[in-house]
């Protein structure tokens, strides 16, 4: 034991000595941002203090200018379109959100960024705009660990509402969700520069402070990333509860934000919001927002909002608990959006529905607090979050809303929908399944945008990243497996990890050899599929044999039940992984037999009772191994 504990404090300690080499660029904005709700345009001043922290010297600079896909004709129009004369079943494979509607934008509506000039020590730069990317080809270039100070004018046009970012939303009436909406220097890291176009999805950015001033016309209200650093001037609960919004003498209001350590910036901004504020229990933050509209002033709207707050209020020490402590001072829920998108500190809801909302909050976990590349690793975004959004509808289920219903009938249809909840992910396992049997999955290892089919991205990312994380709780043991997304959190916490980074980890916390597992689940689709192939006596020793039908290896758990009831879990490692898990059914008889050769389609293992006493022989009875096809790993006996 003192062994054991004496490896592991060694295996962490070399771990922490090895985050040591680790470079991340480092970005300070201070932006000015004065608004025009009549043309529904704004101009701005961007001041951007650059570190370069890598070993490389920088030679040109690029930007997101985001907004420029919202145009007829644009790379996003296009492949939306093009996506959308692919038949996925019976249906179009475009964007429900998006189809044709880009293509159809007067002049009016259209989205568009523009940086006017870009200069750094008063020097203005050469600037080449490549639709939603801008290159900066620097006069100079930056050496390594120098900073730099740029200095942009910009302006834009908010878009009407397309996806994610827009004005006048049809379906919620909001007037503003202002998400990628200023020019946003692209990521830079060990494999380069990622100027990324925006075509569809996912983002990718630098950790830094942003200080931004917003004047907007005073009579609308605002929500976003930071916080409110002027609060007494303009009240509306955030100064304290309950207060209205202060008379403003000047044509336009100025809002100022702040926020340290996050790798974006949201608002939105609306005159009919209502604001509402919770706390949890004990402690002083972070401050819980709820921003929303509602305009036909129904008492079911408002309770909807409000059991928002309360439900984040309620879980958040589950949360906190399971994926680690939430770091920032405030987080905001906020009404507008095309669904759900997350950002740091907040979120643009279209609705106040809770599992949309434990999805996006939990993305402050895995994705605002890790900072993954989801271009190149979306299903260490979604996948996670989907995981862990699981365990949260669970334990709100469960602790809020079960003992809070007293009727029968209403409590039997709660617990009708259980299983669709954790344990097992029981959702995103059918989602897996229906993805691999489809004939168009993609390698988990795809860029989001260069996924062939919608489909395809959203059941790899969501659905497949989801079932990794459980199935990794098979391989290693769940204890294991929890421990290690503490860990995780707390040692790549700001650090952009990569899947590498996370497999290696999970070595270190299991003790055992993982990489194959990533190569298969990651880098191919081939798929898990065993069978109970036979079973006899020989010179009176009980044998059993199964077989590999698939083509991707796994160890296996059998468990054989007996008919005197008693039942015992025979542990068949895989040989790739040079180890195997602890138990985890405490008091379970186990037998941890010799490893399956990978190279072998078959494995024969033997047990002590005589075959005419067993019962029952079940691979995998926790349901965690995403087996093709379940039905052939139980057999059933009738002696």
């Amino acid at each position: 034991m003192h062994t054991r504990l004496l490896v592991l404090a060694l295996s962490l300690s070399l771990c922490s000595q090895a985050q040591s080499n680790r470079w991340q660029q480092r970005v300070k904005y201070q932006m000015d941002v004065d608004m025009d709700v009549a043309t529904n345009q704004f101009t701005g001043k961007q001041t951007l203090q650059y570190t370069n922290n890598s070993p490389d010297t920088l030679y040109q600079l690029f930007y997101h200018l985001y907004w420029n896909a919202f145009q007829p004709n644009s790379s996003m129009d296009v492949r939306s379109r093009e996506l959308g004369k692919k038949q996925v079943g019976n249906r179009a494979d475009w964007d429900p959100r998006v189809r044709d509607r880009i293509s159809k934008l007067a002049p009016s509506e259209i989205g568009y960024q523009r940086v006017k000039r870009l200069t750094i020590g008063g020097i203005e730069q050469p600037l080449l705009e490549h639709e939603t990317i801008l290159e900066v080809k620097l006069r100079k270039p930056i050496l390594p660990k120098a900073t730099v100070t740029i200095q942009l004018d910009f302006e834009a046009q908010v878009p009407l509402q397309v996806r994610r970012a827009g004005r006048d939303n049809p379906n919620t009436t909001v007037r503003y969700s202002m998400s990628q909406w200023y020019p946003k220097l692209c990521a830079y890291d060990e494999q380069g520069w990622h100027p990324n176009p925006y075509i569809a999805r996912e983002f990718y950015g630098e950790w830094g402070d942003f200080d931004v001033r917003i004047a907007i016309d005073p009579s609308y209200k605002l929500g976003g990333t930071g916080v409110l650093t002027n609060a007494n001037a303009i009240g509306w609960g955030y100064d304290k509860p309950g207060t209205a919004l202060k008379p403003c003498a000047t044509p336009k209001r100025t809002w100022v934000f702040q926020a340290q350590h996050v790798h974006d910036f949201m608002w939105a901004a609306d005159p009919d919001y209502k604001h509402l504020t919770y706390t949890v229990a004990n402690r002083k933050s972070p401050v819980l927002h709820v921003l929303y509209k509602n305009p036909n002033k129904d008492e079911k709207t408002d309770k909807a909002w409000e059991q928002v707050g309360e439900a984040a209020q309620a879980v958040l020490p589950f949360i906190e608990s399971k994926f680690g402590a939430y770091p920032y001072p405030q987080y905001s829920f906020i009404h507008g959006g095309d669904g759900g998108m997350e950002y740091p500190m907040g979120t643009l809801l279209a609705g106040p529905g809770l599992g949309t909302v434990f999805h996006e909050w939990m993305h402050s976990w895995y994705q605002m607090m890790l900072g993954t590349n989801e271009s190149l690793y979306a299903w260490m975004d979604e996948g996670f979050t989907e995981f862990a959004t699981n365990l949260v509808e669970s334990y709100y289920r469960d602790n809020v809303t079960r003992p809070k219903v007293t009727d029968p009938k209403a409590l039997r249809a709660l617990d009708s929908t259980a299983a669709l909840l954790p344990l097992h992910h029981a959702g995103n396992y059918a989602g897996y399944y229906s993805l691999a049997k489809s004939g168009f999955e993609e390698p988990l290892s795809t860029h989001a945008d260069h996924f062939n089919t919608n489909f395809a991205y959203s059941q790899a990312s969501y659905s497949k990243g989801c079932v990794m994380l459980e199935q990794l709780g098979y391989i290693i043991g769940g204890e294991t497996r929890d421990s290690l997304l503490m860990h995780y959190y707390r040692l790549y916490r700001y650090k952009h990890p990569t899947a590498q980074d996370f497999i290696r980890l999970a070595e270190k916390q299991s003790g055992q050899q993982l990489d194959w597992y990533l190569e298969y689940w990651m880098n191919s689709t081939k798929t898990i599929d065993y069978k109970i192939d036979s079973l006899w006596e020989e010179g009176g020793v009980s044998k059993i044999r199964l077989r590999r039908v698939g083509l991707m290896p796994m160890p296996i758990d059998l468990q054989l039940t007996f008919k005197d009831g008693t039942s015992e879990l025979h542990t068949v490692p895989l040989n790739l992984q040079y180890g195997y898990k602890r138990a985890e059914h405490k008091g379970q008889p186990r037998e941890i037999h010799q490893s399956w050769l990978w190279t072998h389609p078959t494995y024969t293992l033997s047990f002590k009772r005589r075959l005419t006493e067993l019962k029952k022989a079940e691979i995998d009875p926790t349901k965690r191994l995403a087996d093709m096809n379940p039905r052939d790993n139980v057999l059933e006996l009738n002696w």
